[in-house]
């Protein structure tokens, strides 16, 4: 058959979806799949889950769809008052899109949007880290650092600035502590900021835990106390894109809750309604909304379907079921459990070169020469290998490429659903095992 859709890649043959159970997603022939990545770190419930499913159900009976423009609704205020429940200190509204680059760009609008409010026009840089992923719509593609996706967009893009990622397995030095690690790629944030002048610059934007580019690599113990010192010292915003690693995927909401710092603006969506409908929200602090409500009385942006009555249920229904079967405490036993899993597999694997991660959001990055960390050559594609010879296994998993400077590196990251058990993260790792070493075996 002839797809008239154009496809994320055009010479594949995708199977086709129709049924999803759990943890697993099954395709036409009757084939299942073990969904170990929820997807892109989406289905933090797994699928065809009955709670939302009613929710969604109810909310379709009573009200689809009333423009923001017009209405506020009952769903959509109710998870505004969860989210701002339990969102990190000094965040107090909430901004609803439809996912996660939506969210980027309304941040960074947000961001311009207060200095200007506040009498500072003159601030129009913002700041982030190489090899980070914010979004692929144009302002989310200019201030993220990941080299492949923006080449060759990059007469579009915005103006950006982008300094090193706190990357300790490849980074940092023999004889530097964790801490001090941190501390120096820390101080790069300040010495861009002095280069482009203290009164310039909007924001600074980081992912807390690094997701699809790099891989799920957590930050240096103490560099994100010092990005906020940093910030604050120069009245810069701090933006935590919190798109894949937030809403419990690290084993607490917010990943930066382990940071022990809050942001002033933060992205979610993926684990914000698991997938059952797309939504994805920017919070935003206090002092911003002040900023907006002392000025000029509104934010200057706007999308048809931001408020979406059933994305909002959808979302309200995922989040009362996380809470209400204490899957934040599964997440962080079953992370424990597979992060023990990746070590006795690959521990001593001469072609896995690091382990990493936080809760359900893991990774393995690949080297062909562990004492070196030396990568495979890029034209081998082996990230592209094991994607496909996981999927023959009947495993999901997200592989990537790139993961040094956006040409060189491969990484495998596995984010599965909040609902697995130990007997699903052993059976997820058996898998994973026998999908690296047949790609390697064509690889050699």
């Amino acid at each position: 058959m002839t797809s008239r859709i154009l496809h994320r890649s055009i010479n594949h043959a995708y199977p086709v979806a129709v049924g999803g159970e759990g943890i697993r997603i099954i395709d036409s022939t009757g084939k299942q799949y073990i969904d170990a990545s929820g997807g892109a770190a989406v289905s933090c419930l797994g699928h065809g889950h009955p709670d939302i499913t009613r929710a969604m159900h109810e909310q379709a009976d009573k009200l689809a769809f009333a423009h923001t423009s017009f209405f506020t609704t009952e769903p959509a205020e109710r998870l505004a008052d969860e989210l701002i429940a339990h969102a990190p200190k000094g965040i107090s509204h909430v901004y609803y899109v439809s996912g996660g680059s939506e969210a980027i760009e309304a941040a960074l609008k947000m961001a311009r949007q207060y200095h200007v409010e506040r009498g500072e026009p003159q601030r129009r840089h913002f700041i982030a880290r190489r090899q980070s992923y914010h979004g692929n719509t144009v302002g989310a593609l200019s201030v993220g650092g990941n080299a492949w996706r923006r080449q060759q967009f990059a007469p579009m893009l915005i103006e950006a600035h982008h300094i090193a990622p706190c990357f300790e397995y490849r980074d940092r030095q023999p004889d530097e502590t964790p801490e001090a690690y941190g501390l120096r790629v820390a101080n790069e944030l300040e010495t861009k900021i002095l280069e482009l002048g203290t009164d310039s610059v909007i924001a600074f934007v980081a992912e807390p835990v690094v997701g699809a580019t790099l891989g799920a690599v957590t930050a240096a113990p103490g560099y994100f106390r010092r990005i906020r010192d940093i910030c604050d010292k120069y009245g810069v915003l701090l933006i935590l894109d919190e798109v894949m690693c937030g809403m419990g995927r690290t084993g607490t909401l917010h990943a930066i809750e382990q940071e022990g710092i809050s942001p002033d603006i933060m992205t979610i969506a993926k684990g914000l309604g698991g997938g059952y409908q797309p939504i994805g929200a920017t919070l935003l602090s206090q002092k911003v909304f002040d900023a907006f409500k002392n000025g000029s009385g509104f934010f200057q942006h706007g999308h048809t379907y931001l408020g979406h009555p059933m994305a909002c249920a959808a979302a309200l229904a995922v989040q009362e079921v996380i809470k209400r079967d204490h899957l934040l405490e599964n997440v962080q036993a079953m992370g424990a459990h597979l992060m023990e899993q990746l070590q006795d597999r690959f521990g001593n694997h001469r072609h896995v070169g690091d382990i990493r991660g936080r809760g359900l959001f893991q990774a393995i990055e690949l080297v062909q020469d562990r004492a070196s960390k030396a990568t495979f050559d890029p034209a081998k594609k082996l990230n592209v290998r094991i994607k496909q010879e996981a999927m023959t296994l009947g495993l999901m998993c997200y592989p990537m490429g790139g993961t040094i400077d956006g040409r060189h590196g491969d990484h495998v990251l596995l984010a599965p659903p909040f609902i697995c058990t130990k007997d699903d993260i052993n059976l997820i790792v058996e898998k994973l095992g026998d999908a690296v070493d047949t790609a390697l075996k064509s690889v050699a």
